[in-house]
C-alpha cells in the first residue's frame, strides 16, 4: 500500500558522511529549500555504522576525510570507526540535521515528470509498506556498495569447514576468535585492518592473500598538525594540514603514474625497514601492478608490520585449492589450520542504492549513460549523485557535489527554472569506464555503471584541485547543462 505523496524541495537519500554533508550544505547555502533525508538503516552513519568488525578505521586522513566545514580536533590522524561515526552524528546533531532523517526507508524507485518538473520516489519501510515523496530535486548519497550482501567468492568445499566463516560487512556482535587460530582472506584495506587487531585476541591469525597489496606506514597522528595547534587555535590548523595533505595526496599519485618504478622502490624499502632481517618480501609484498593502479592500503604506526614481528600474525601469499574440516589446503600443497576463517574478499557495487529510475514513464538503463562531472546523468533531469575520489579522501568530493548543488538550485531560483538537465551535444566524445582502477570489486561491476566521456564536462578527474576549480567556480552554462521552465500542460476546452 502507498500513501500520499509528501511534497519537498530536495530529497537526499543515505544519512552517511555523504548525506549528512549534503544536508548541512543545504542547510547553509539554500535555507528557503526544504528537505529531508531517506536512510534504508535505523541509525546515522553509513559506512561508518554498518561495518563493526575489529580495528575499523579509516583507510585516509581525518583532515581529508572530515568536512571542510567541521574541523577534525581530535589527536588520531588515522582515526577508529567509532570516533569517525561520533563525528558524523555530532555533526547531524549540531546542525539539527537528525531530525530530517526518516530512519528504515529504503528507497526502491523514481519517476521524473517534465510536466509537473518533479521526481515521485518510492521507499519501502521495515514494516514492508511503502511510501511516496515529490521532489523538486533528487540526490543520491549512498555510496556504490550494496549494503546487504558482501563479496565472497565461491570457495571449494567451505560446507565442509567445521569452523565459523566471517564476512566483514557482516560482523556477528560477539565473535568468538579469542585464542583461536584465525585466516583472514584478502589482502586489502579490511584485511591490513583486521589483522593486527585480531592478533590482540586471537593464538594466531593468517593473512592468506592470493596476491600482494602496496602497503605504507603512516604516523597514527600526523606530527605537523600537532606542532601547530601548539601556537595556532584548531580552526586555523586544519585547512593548513587538510592542503597539506592534499596536496600530498596528489603528488603521490601523479609520482606513482609517472615514476611508477621509482615509487615501488620507495614503498619496497619502507617494508623492509619495518619487518626482521630476511624477511621475503619480494614473495609477500611485490604487487604484480603498478602503484595506484589500486588503493594504495596506509597501516598507522606500522601495525601490520609490527604483529609479523612479534609473530602474532603472518603473510601467506597462495591460492585455495579447498577448504577441509580443519581448515584451508592451499595449492602449494600446505594446510592452515584454522578455527575462524574472515572473508575479506570484497564489496559488490550497486550503484544509486538499486534505485530504479524512470524519466516521464521510460526506464533507463544507467551503464548506458555518461556522468556529468562525476555528479549527474546525461538527460536525467534534477538529480544528483555523489561519488567519491578513488585516490584520495570521498568526502572531498563529497563536499565540493554538494556545494555545486547548492549554487545550481540557487541559479535555477534566480533565473526561474524549473529543470536542469545534463545533454551530451558534442558527438566527439567517446564513453569510458566510469572508474579507472583495477581493484577486484571495480573490475567485477564496472560495466554496470555509467560511463564517463573522453573531453570536459563529461570526463572524470580524480583530482580534487581541479575539481575544485570547475565545481565551485566554472560558469553553470557552460553549453551541455540545459536549464528549462516548465511548459504547464494544456488546458482542456469544455464542450
Amino acid at each position: 500500500m502507498t500513501s500520499q505523496a509528501e511534497n519537498i524541495d530536495v530529497l537526499i537519500v543515505g544519512a552517511g558522511i555523504s548525506g549528512i554533508g549534503a544536508a548541512h550544505h543545504l542547510q547553509e547555502r539554500c535555507p528557503g529549500k526544504s528537505y529531508a533525508i531517506l536512510e534504508a538503516r535505523e541509525a546515522i552513519g553509513g559506512t561508518w555504522d554498518l561495518f563493526r568488525y575489529p580495528g575499523i578505521r579509516s583507510d585516509s586522513d581525518m583532515h581529508t576525510l572530515g568536512y571542510r566545514f567541521r574541523p577534525w580536533t581530535a589527536a588520531k590522524s588515522i582515526a577508529d570507526g567509532e570516533s569517525i561515526l561520533d563525528y558524523v552524528r555530532a555533526t547531524a546533531r549540531e546542525g539539527g540535521i537528525d531530525s530530517k532523517v526518516r530512519f528504515g526507508h529504503r528507497v526502491v524507485s523514481a519517476s521524473w515528470s517534465s510536466e509537473e518538473a518533479r521526481w515521485t520516489v518510492t521507499a519501502e519501510r521495515n514494516d514492508g509498506t511503502q511510501v511516496t515523496f515529490s521532489c523538486g530535486f533528487l540526490m543520491s548519497c549512498s555510496g556504490y556498495y550494496r549494503y546487504d550482501q558482501g563479496y565472497t567468492p565461491e570457495f571449494p568445499g567451505i560446507e565442509d569447514f567445521a569452523g565459523k566463516v566471517i564476512h566483514p560487512q557482516h560482523w556477528p556482535e560477539e565473535p568468538d576468535y579469542a585464542g583461536k587460530r584465525v585466516v583472514v582472506i584478502g589482502s586489502g584495506a579490511t584485511a591490513v585492518t583486521l589483522v593486527p587487531a585480531m592478533a590482540e585476541d586471537a593464538a594466531h591469525v593468517t593473512m592468506l592473500q592470493r596476491s600482494p597489496t602496496y602497503i605504507l606506514s603512516v604516523p597514527g597522528e600526523d606530527p605537523v598538525a600537532e606542532a601547530l595547534r601548539k601556537v595556532l587555535p584548531a580552526r586555523a590548523v586544519y585547512p593548513i594540514v587538510r592542503w597539506k595533505n592534499v596536496m600530498l595526496q596528489s603528488i603521490t599519485y601523479r609520482l606513482s603514474r609517472s615514476r611508477p618504478n621509482f615509487v615501488r622502490k620507495i614503498l619496497r624499502k619502507g617494508v623492509i625497514a619495518a619487518l626482521p632481517d630476511g624477511y621475503d618480501v619480494d614473495t609477500h609484498f611485490n604487487p604484480k601492478y603498478k602503484p595506484w593502479d589500486q588503493r594504495l592500503c596506509m597501516v598507522p604506526d606500522g601495525d601490520l608490520f609490527k604483529s609479523i614481528s612479534n609473530g602474532s600474525a603472518e603473510i601467506v601469499t597462495d591460492q585455495i585449492e579447498t577448504f577441509t574440516p580443519g581448515g584451508i589446503k592451499l595449492q602449494s600443497g600446505k594446510e592452515l589450520a584454522a578455527d575462524v576463517v574472515v572473508t575479506a574478499t570484497g564489496l559488490n557495487l550497486l550503484f544509486l542504492g538499486g534505485m530504479k529510475i524512470e524519466v516521464d514513464g521510460e526506464e533507463i538503463e544507467q551503464s548506458e549513460l555518461l556522468a556529468y562531472r562525476g555528479m549527474m546523468l546525461g538527460d536525467v533531469p534534477n538529480l544528483a549523485f555523489t561519488i567519491g575520489y578513488t585516490n584520495a579522501s570521498w568526502t572531498l568530493k563529497a563536499d565540493l557535489v554538494a556545494e555545486y548543488l547548492c549554487r545550481l538550485l540557487n541559479h535555477m531560483d534566480a533565473q526561474g527554472f524549473d529543470i536542469c538537465v545534463p545533454h551530451l551535444g558534442d558527438p566527439s566524445v567517446t564513453p569510458e569506464p566510469l572508474l579507472d582502477f583495477s581493484s577486484g570489486y571495480v573490475v567485477r561491476s564496472v560495466a554496470e555503471l555509467p560511463k564517463q566521456g573522453s573531453k570536459e564536462p563529461w570526463k572524470l578527474r580524480q583530482n580534487y584541485a581541479v575539481d575544485l576549480r570547475k565545481l565551485r567556480y566554472a560558469p553553470l552554462e557552460d553549453g551541455a547543462m540545459q536549464f528549462k521552465r516548465k511548459v504547464p500542460a494544456p488546458q482542456r476546452v469544455a464542450a
